[in-house]
């Protein structure tokens, strides 16, 4: 079950009419690449580069970890511009006995819509068990899709930034909880690099 605060209900709105726009206006690949993304990612330009051992490297012009089998090219869009900038990102997690709570916040006003869009979007999705399949997603998050009816999401924008606390009387999902809290802190503090430690971590 969620929750979401109503004041956050017209800008999530406004947000996904304008995705609307832009997927009927152009192909994904130039919305991708297009100015308009490359104005939310101008704080690592719009170069990009590419690094890694893994014959073709880490894309991070094109980002194709970020597209999945079940996921939309807003989502994926929505995904690059946070860790094409996230040193605009910070955040706070409390680890409670039942779950968590976090607070997320960007600098840059862009980045913020993209954030509140994809948290709202992700939880729903769990509370749906519709899961993405987004190719570099942590495993953590499976047991969310399997058992999301058991999580308890409670949504709000603040001035702070975007506040969730959820919770769940199933201990492995509190577990899976605290978890994928310090997997999501640790790409707000590191980008894609942390999402390459962690693959390399499990052989992926």
């Amino acid at each position: 079950m969620t929750k979401v605060d109503p004041v956050i209900r017209p800008r999530r709105k406004m947000v996904l009419g304008i995705a609307v726009v832009l997927v009927l206006a152009a192909a994904v690949l130039a919305y991708v690449r297009g100015p308009h993304l490359a104005r939310l990612m101008g704080h690592h330009g719009a170069g990009g580069h590419m690094h890694g051992q893994d014959g073709g490297g880490h894309d991070e012009v094109n980002m194709p970890g970020l597209r999945g089998e079940n996921a939309t090219p807003e989502e994926s869009a929505e995904l690059a511009v946070m860790f094409r900038n996230f040193d605009t990102l910070s955040r706070e997690v409390t680890l409670l006995p039942d779950g968590i709570r976090t607070v997320t916040r960007s600098s840059d006003p862009d980045v913020m819509d993209s954030l509140v869009s994809h948290v709202i979007g992700m939880i729903d999705r769990v509370g749906r068990k519709d899961d993405p399949k987004i190719m570099i997603q942590s495993p953590t998050l499976d047991i969310f899709f399997a058992r999301g009816d058991g999580i308890v999401s409670d949504i709000s924008v603040t001035e702070d930034g975007i506040v969730v606390v959820q919770t769940s009387t199933d201990p492995e999902v509190v577990a899976a909880l605290h978890v994928h809290a310090g997997e999501v802190t640790d790409m707000a503090q590191r980008g894609m690099q942390a999402v390459h430690d962690a693959m390399a971590a499990r052989g992926g």
